[in-house]
Protein backbone atom coordinates (compact mmCIF):
# COMPACT_ATOMS: atom_id res chain seq x y z
CA UNK A 1 0.00 0.00 0.00
CA UNK A 2 1.60 3.16 -0.98
CA UNK A 3 1.91 5.92 1.15
CA UNK A 4 -0.57 9.30 1.45
CA UNK A 5 -0.65 12.30 2.55
CA UNK A 6 -1.21 13.05 6.28
CA UNK A 7 -4.65 14.67 6.70
CA UNK A 8 -4.98 17.32 9.55
CA UNK A 9 -7.87 17.74 11.72
CA UNK A 10 -9.88 20.23 11.38
CA UNK A 11 -10.33 22.92 14.50
CA UNK A 12 -11.58 26.15 15.20
CA UNK A 13 -8.97 28.02 13.24
CA UNK A 14 -6.78 26.99 10.05
CA UNK A 15 -3.53 27.74 12.21
CA UNK A 16 -4.52 25.31 14.72
CA UNK A 17 -5.56 22.76 12.01
CA UNK A 18 -2.08 23.21 10.51
CA UNK A 19 -0.26 22.41 13.90
CA UNK A 20 -2.27 19.22 14.21
CA UNK A 21 -1.18 16.52 11.79
CA UNK A 22 -2.05 13.09 11.68
CA UNK A 23 0.44 11.13 14.04
CA UNK A 24 1.17 7.73 14.63
CA UNK A 25 4.08 7.12 17.72
CA UNK A 26 5.05 4.76 19.64
CA UNK A 27 6.24 5.47 23.84
CA UNK A 28 8.63 2.03 23.21
CA UNK A 29 10.42 3.90 20.19
CA UNK A 30 10.70 6.39 18.34
CA UNK A 31 10.51 6.48 14.65
CA UNK A 32 13.46 5.38 12.57
CA UNK A 33 15.26 3.70 15.39
CA UNK A 34 15.38 0.26 16.39
CA UNK A 35 12.08 -2.11 17.95
CA UNK A 36 13.13 -3.03 20.90
CA UNK A 37 13.79 -6.40 21.27
CA UNK A 38 11.00 -7.30 23.77
CA UNK A 39 8.48 -6.66 20.63
CA UNK A 40 10.25 -9.10 18.72
CA UNK A 41 10.42 -12.84 17.65
CA UNK A 42 13.82 -12.67 20.36
CA UNK A 43 11.90 -11.26 23.22
CA UNK A 44 8.96 -11.31 24.30
CA UNK A 45 6.86 -10.95 21.08
CA UNK A 46 4.59 -8.77 22.36
CA UNK A 47 2.61 -5.56 20.33
CA UNK A 48 4.58 -2.11 21.22
CA UNK A 49 2.43 0.45 22.57
CA UNK A 50 0.73 3.02 19.87
CA UNK A 51 -0.46 6.54 20.18
CA UNK A 52 -1.94 8.67 17.50
CA UNK A 53 -3.32 12.22 17.10
CA UNK A 54 -4.38 14.82 14.81
CA UNK A 55 -7.18 12.42 13.18
CA UNK A 56 -8.71 13.59 10.34
CA UNK A 57 -12.48 15.34 11.02
CA UNK A 58 -15.03 12.61 9.45
CA UNK A 59 -13.49 9.69 10.69
CA UNK A 60 -15.26 6.78 11.53
CA UNK A 61 -12.39 4.24 11.84
CA UNK A 62 -8.97 3.95 11.65
CA UNK A 63 -6.84 0.42 10.26
CA UNK A 64 -3.46 -0.28 11.41
CA UNK A 65 -1.11 -2.07 9.28
CA UNK A 66 2.04 -3.05 10.50
CA UNK A 67 4.46 -4.83 7.30
CA UNK A 68 7.62 -5.38 6.21
CA UNK A 69 8.80 -3.48 3.08
CA UNK A 70 12.02 -5.90 3.23
CA UNK A 71 10.20 -9.30 2.97
CA UNK A 72 7.66 -8.59 0.32
CA UNK A 73 5.29 -6.81 2.38
CA UNK A 74 5.18 -9.62 5.32
CA UNK A 75 2.22 -8.44 7.36
CA UNK A 76 3.21 -8.32 11.27
CA UNK A 77 -0.80 -6.99 12.47
CA UNK A 78 -3.32 -5.85 11.12
CA UNK A 79 -6.22 -3.61 13.66
CA UNK A 80 -9.60 -2.97 12.29
CA UNK A 81 -12.43 -0.54 12.70
CA UNK A 82 -10.40 1.36 15.51
CA UNK A 83 -12.65 4.47 16.51
CA UNK A 84 -11.96 7.33 14.53
CA UNK A 85 -10.40 9.59 17.12
CA UNK A 86 -7.42 10.32 18.95
CA UNK A 87 -6.35 7.67 21.07
CA UNK A 88 -3.85 4.42 20.91
CA UNK A 89 -2.94 0.59 21.46
CA UNK A 90 -1.60 -0.22 24.97
CA UNK A 91 1.56 -2.63 25.12
CA UNK A 92 0.64 -6.49 24.35
CA UNK A 93 -3.11 -6.52 22.84
CA UNK A 94 -4.37 -9.90 23.13
CA UNK A 95 -4.70 -11.71 20.22
CA UNK A 96 -7.96 -13.38 21.50
CA UNK A 97 -9.74 -10.12 22.70
CA UNK A 98 -12.89 -9.83 21.08
CA UNK A 99 -12.21 -5.92 20.61
CA UNK A 100 -9.96 -4.50 18.63
CA UNK A 101 -10.44 -6.65 15.81
CA UNK A 102 -7.33 -8.10 14.55
CA UNK A 103 -6.54 -9.70 11.40
CA UNK A 104 -4.58 -12.76 10.65
CA UNK A 105 -0.87 -11.96 10.25
CA UNK A 106 1.65 -13.87 7.80
CA UNK A 107 2.38 -16.16 10.14
CA UNK A 108 -0.79 -17.40 10.10
CA UNK A 109 -2.08 -16.30 13.64
CA UNK A 110 -4.41 -13.08 14.40
CA UNK A 111 -2.89 -10.57 16.57
CA UNK A 112 0.73 -9.22 16.37
CA UNK A 113 3.89 -11.70 14.82
CA UNK A 114 6.75 -9.54 15.98
CA UNK A 115 9.61 -8.66 13.83
CA UNK A 116 12.04 -11.56 13.00
CA UNK A 117 14.15 -11.18 9.81
CA UNK A 118 16.20 -14.45 9.02
CA UNK A 119 19.66 -12.01 8.59
CA UNK A 120 20.50 -7.90 8.43
CA UNK A 121 18.02 -5.41 9.32
CA UNK A 122 14.98 -5.05 8.02
CA UNK A 123 12.34 -1.99 7.76
CA UNK A 124 8.39 -1.79 9.73
CA UNK A 125 6.18 0.40 8.45
CA UNK A 126 3.31 1.34 10.54
CA UNK A 127 0.05 2.44 8.59
CA UNK A 128 -2.74 4.22 9.96
CA UNK A 129 -5.80 4.55 7.78
CA UNK A 130 -8.08 7.19 8.59
CA UNK A 131 -11.85 6.02 7.33
CA UNK A 132 -15.13 7.89 6.46
CA UNK A 133 -16.78 4.33 7.07
CA UNK A 134 -15.68 1.08 8.35
CA UNK A 135 -14.02 -1.50 6.51
CA UNK A 136 -16.60 -4.49 7.98
CA UNK A 137 -14.30 -7.40 7.27
CA UNK A 138 -15.34 -10.31 9.60
CA UNK A 139 -13.26 -12.72 11.32
CA UNK A 140 -8.95 -12.59 11.24
CA UNK A 141 -9.07 -11.23 7.83
CA UNK A 142 -5.53 -11.60 6.30
CA UNK A 143 -3.11 -8.87 5.01
CA UNK A 144 -4.62 -9.53 0.88
CA UNK A 145 -7.73 -9.04 1.81
CA UNK A 146 -7.33 -6.06 3.74
CA UNK A 147 -5.65 -4.44 1.31
CA UNK A 148 -8.00 -4.98 -1.47
CA UNK A 149 -10.89 -3.59 1.00
CA UNK A 150 -8.66 -0.26 1.33
CA UNK A 151 -8.06 -0.19 -1.90
CA UNK A 152 -11.32 -0.27 -2.81
CA UNK A 153 -12.07 2.22 -0.01
CA UNK A 154 -9.67 5.04 -1.63
CA UNK A 155 -12.83 7.42 -1.69
CA UNK A 156 -13.19 6.96 1.85
CA UNK A 157 -9.44 7.33 2.81
CA UNK A 158 -9.21 10.48 4.80
CA UNK A 159 -5.43 10.14 5.75
CA UNK A 160 -2.91 7.78 6.51
CA UNK A 161 -0.10 8.33 9.39
CA UNK A 162 2.78 6.25 9.12
CA UNK A 163 5.76 4.98 11.76
CA UNK A 164 8.68 3.68 10.16
CA UNK A 165 11.11 1.37 12.32
CA UNK A 166 14.09 -1.04 11.78
CA UNK A 167 14.89 -4.76 13.76
CA UNK A 168 18.11 -6.33 13.60
CA UNK A 169 18.48 -10.36 14.71
CA UNK A 170 21.73 -11.03 16.50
Amino acid sequence: MSAMPSSSSPSASPSAAASRPFRLTSSAFAAGDSIPREYSCDGANVSPPLAWSGVPAGTSALVLLVDDPDARDFVHWIVLDLPGADGGLAKDVSPSAATPQQGRNDFGNPGWGGPCPPSGTHHYRFTLTALRAKLGLGGHPGGGAVRDALAGARGTVLGTATLNATYSRG
